[in-house]
């Protein structure tokens, strides 16, 4: 039973991760995502960039759900993902509302991240 929920944690934070892979289609998905314009070609560049690396974490996380042999590194690879990001927004002396939110996701993602991983050492 652990081994499900654990998988189902995964799926769910896989997505919350991945979802920000639809900015790498461009500036408009973009400032959907963060509430900002994209005129600079070089950061629209490195913010389409993030949006295919995050698709990555969360491809990854997805994968893990089902093969056991790569939870350890989807647990360091989500926490460390999600948890820099939250203090990068915390480090900001006023970050914008998008990016607290991304920050309350984050926040969120790890913590469910933490139950799985509890249940992954109950589970031996």
């Amino acid at each position: 039973m652990h081994g499900l929920i654990v998988g189902g944690i995964f799926v769910l934070v896989g997505l919350l991760n991945a979802y920000p892979a639809i900015g790498m289609l461009g500036a408009k998905q973009l400032a959907g995502l963060y509430g900002l314009t994209f005129t600079d070609t070089n950061l629209l560049t490195l913010m389409q960039h993030r949006a295919v690396m995050l698709g990555l974490v969360g491809a990854f996380l997805i994968v893990a759900a089902f093969r056991r042999e790569l939870q350890l590194a989807a647990f360091v690879l989500g926490f460390a993902s999600m948890l820099s990001f939250v203090v990068f927004a915390r480090l900001q002396d006023d970050p914008s509302r998008w990016i607290s939110k991304v920050a309350v996701a984050d926040v969120a993602g790890s913590g469910l991240l933490f139950v799985a991983l509890v249940l992954y050492w109950l589970r031996g």
